[in-house]
């Protein structure tokens, strides 16, 4: 593959058109054309098959007798490790490489240097394409864009001759299929659903209509108008247009407006935008230009093990559509039937708008964390999400009918007809319970023998001010200062994060507010985070540690606490304190914010959150100086099993209602009660009705949970008498030291009392 002209590879693209228009383009009749055109000696095509095996299909230059025998797997020498990993193998040498697997019958021993690029639809690796010389020489930068852009019209070619595959897989579609994952915001839906694929969004296609440009200045024209275009509808939404439209109530908007902010910056960057560009120069038309860049960043994020960075593909996706939606022109949009489910690999949030505007009942994600632009949205918006369903996407036909589950954390594709039955009664009941859970919203939350339990909320955003009326919640027993940072990207100046704590403290009206500090690392990283590389990041460098080695974040959070208190009371509480001495470091911190306040709170509380399982054993000195601890489940149940919570296979296998653990609670009441220090419980487990009358009949009088819980416990707790559950539960512990949960004893008892769980 000697240097060309600057004509050759225009010449080489008109050949292929040419060849396609007249029907021709077979596979060997492929290699043929490329190994004459660029020069080569040698030309092959490999074909990923069934069992991650590449068959060698086509080749100009190898011994014609190893075509169709010649096979690799996956990763297996350079050709396996070019699919396995979908990157470029661009060599001089390749017979000295390690990588190097020989294949004696292809007589390839001949040829030192090797190009070779992924073949792939879709973000779908279909095999690889490859070229060889007997000379040593590394391929140059024009002659490897060149080798991508055929592999695009080689990719066509490919798929069109999977029609038998495709006609099998078509078969497995029409059985149920199960789907678990992450319920990301609980709720159900029953309805049809509509997939879609990583480029399918806006109406756009799943592949290019045109490959390859008749004029490349036309394309390079219809790609600045379109990015124009596109630019210009993310402006109108984030202005206000769409938000209003999405049904968001009056208030609402501000949240998601932070988060559609840090989207446009995505947008506007310059990176991406200019690798499209290149892509037309290359000879590639706009659309196709677009999915070429997508499909290089898929791969690339595919492989980032960065959390943030893995969201950030959903916006890049996101923005890719719209901008084919612009070239396309006005197409009409795929019909929403009522109740659709949408299924996606990973969405954007303002793409999310744009579906939840026309009417979809809930989505189901294949990628996507709790903390993604995604997720905030959908909170936001009260529709049912879950995360983690893989493979959901390439199993489903728009319109086939699925249940998503995400109170389970389930998808359900094709159920049988009992499973159909049984989840619309469920529907029935469940909206028939949430009427009379209404009548509540005003009630405290009180047992039948007379005991009153305070209900607090866990939000994060401004937007979910607002459940505090839609509850009847008391108050704020978690307010997550760290999420509305997520939301826009970056961490809040003092005045923006002064603002938006006092906007909170407005809206509890004297009601308890208790504001953890910045709870950062772990799984939920800014842009600019430092990439520690750390194996156990739960367990690294995050929360209150980066805050004690960064004070300077730190204190700026404090003084914006004392400042948006202005002369009201505050609680502070600070997150994954594991030694009595860093919760002194972090108070002294605070007090000293305190005292050059200009108008101190008119009573400053002190908290501690309990997640680590090591301050158990400092508990007198943390009673004799807190004034307060709130227990996180969520990570001492993780941290005292030594069972990551966000693994599927360690999911299920730990319960928060096991001898250990309510053992650890009971002795945590009992001593804080006996040191009067106020105590709370903020973790999931308060949430359920279960878990939250397990906890009441331990001696936990607060209990703060996300939105959906309150009026479910509340409706719990109106049916329990809480001294006979006490009496039970002493006997229930008593009996099954031994057993790995005592949740079905517990559940049980609830049950023959007609308690709603």
């Amino acid at each position: 593959m000697a240097a060309r002209a600057p004509s050759a590879p225009r010449r080489l693209l008109a050949r292929l058109r040419e060849m396609m228009a007249r029907g021709t383009a077979s596979l060997p009749a492929f290699v043929h054309l490329l190994a004459g055109e660029l020069v080569s000696e040698v030309c092959s095509i490999y074909v990923l098959r069934p069992g991650e095996v590449l068959l060698l299909v086509a080749s100009e230059g190898l011994n014609p007798e190893a075509v169709g025998h010649t096979r690799l797997r996956l990763g297996e020498g350079l050709i396996g490790l070019c699919a396995a990993t979908a990157t470029v193998q661009n060599l001089p040498d390749v017979q000295n490489h390690p990588a190097f697997a020989y294949r004696p019958e292809t007589g390839e021993d001949r040829y030192a240097s090797l190009l070779a690029v992924p073949v792939r639809r879709a973000a779908r690796i279909l095999g690889v394409l490859a070229v060889q010389n007997r000379t040593p020489r590394l391929f140059t930068e024009d002659e490897v864009e060149v080798l991508e852009t055929v592999a695009m019209v080689l990719a066509e070619l490919l798929a069109a001759e999977a029609g038998a595959e495709a006609a099998e897989s078509r078969l497995d579609r029409r059985l149920a299929a199960r789907f678990g994952g992450a319920a990301l915001v609980p709720g159900l839906a029953i309805g049809p659903v509509l997939p879609l694929g990583p480029l399918w969004r806006h109406g756009g296609d799943a592949s290019p209509p045109r490959l390859l440009a008749d004029d490349p200045e036309v394309e390079r024209a219809r790609l600045a108008a379109a990015m124009g275009s596109m630019q210009a509808g993310i402006d109108e939404l984030i202005a206000g247009a769409a938000l209003s439209g999405a049904g968001l109530t009056e208030g609402v908007p501000d949240a998601p407006r932070e988060v559609l902010e840090a989207y446009r910056l995505i947008a506007t960057d310059a990176g991406w935008m200019r690798r499209v560009q290149e892509a037309v120069r290359s000879g590639l038309t706009a659309e196709a230009a677009v999915h070429r860049v997508a499909g290089e960043l898929h791969e690339g994020m595919r492989r980032v093990a960065d959390p943030y960075l893995r969201e950030r593909m959903a916006d890049l996706e996101d923005l890719a559509g719209r901008l084919l939606a612009a070239l396309q022109g006005d197409r009409a949009p795929p019909t929403v039937l009522p109740g659709t489910i949408l299924l996606a690999r990973r969405l954007g949030p303002a793409e999310l708008l744009d579906w939840q505007a026309r009417g979809i009942a809930g989505l189901a994600l294949e990628e996507g964390s709790a903390h993604g632009h995604a997720a905030i949205i959908a909170r936001a918006l009260g529709l049912p999400m879950l995360a983690g369903a893989r493979g959901a996407v390439d199993a489903a036909q728009p319109g086939d009918l699925a249940i998503l589950d995400a109170d389970e954390a389930q998808l359900i594709l094709r159920p049988e007809p009992e499973a159909r039955a049984a989840y619309a009664r469920a529907s029935v009941a469940r909206s028939a319970q949430a009427a009379r859970w209404e009548v509540l919203r005003e009630r405290p939350a009180t047992t039948r023998d007379g005991s009153h339990i305070q209900l607090l909320l866990n939000i994060g955003l401004p937007v979910e001010l607002a459940q505090l009326e839609a509850t009847g919640a008391e108050g704020i027993g978690l307010f997550r200062t760290e999420i509305a940072m997520l939301a826009r990207g970056a961490v809040l100046d003092v005045d923006e994060q002064t603002t938006l704590y006092a906007r909170v403290l407005d809206a509890a009206a004297g009601r308890p507010v208790a504001f953890r500090t910045l709870d950062l690392g772990g799984d939920k990283l800014l842009p600019d985070a430092e990439a520690t590389g750390e194996a156990n990041p739960a367990m690294g460098w995050r929360s209150l540690r980066v805050g004690l080695d960064r004070p300077a974040v730190l204190r700026r959070q404090l003084r914006a606490l004392l400042r948006a208190a202005d002369g009201r009371a505050l609680a502070v509480m600070f997150p994954m304190v594991a030694t009595i001495a860093e919760f002194r470091a972090a108070r002294a911190l605070l007090q000293a914010e305190a005292a050059q306040c200009t108008r101190p709170p008119a009573r400053l509380r002190v908290g501690a959150m309990l997640e680590v399982p090591a301050l158990l054993w400092q508990l007198d000195a943390l009673l004799a100086e807190a004034d307060f601890i709130s227990v996180g489940t969520n990570d001492l149940l993780q941290f005292l099993f030594a069972a990551d919570r966000g693994s599927p296979r360690m999911a299920q296998r730990y319960d928060v209602l096991s001898p250990p653990m309510l053992d650890l609670l009971d002795e945590l009441v009992r001593r804080a009660a006996a040191a009067g220090v106020a105590l709370s419980l903020c973790g999931e487990a308060a949430g359920h009705p279960l878990e939250a009358l397990t906890l009441a009949a331990l001696g936990f009088t607060s209990l703060s949970m996300s939105a959906g819980g309150i009026l479910p416990v509340k409706a719990a707790f109106a049916a329990l008498d809480l001294a006979a559950l006490r009496t039970v539960l002493a006997t229930i512990r008593r009996t099954g030291r031994d057993e790995p949960s005592l949740r079905e004893p517990i559940a049980a008892w609830a049950r023959e009392q007609g308690i709603s769980l």
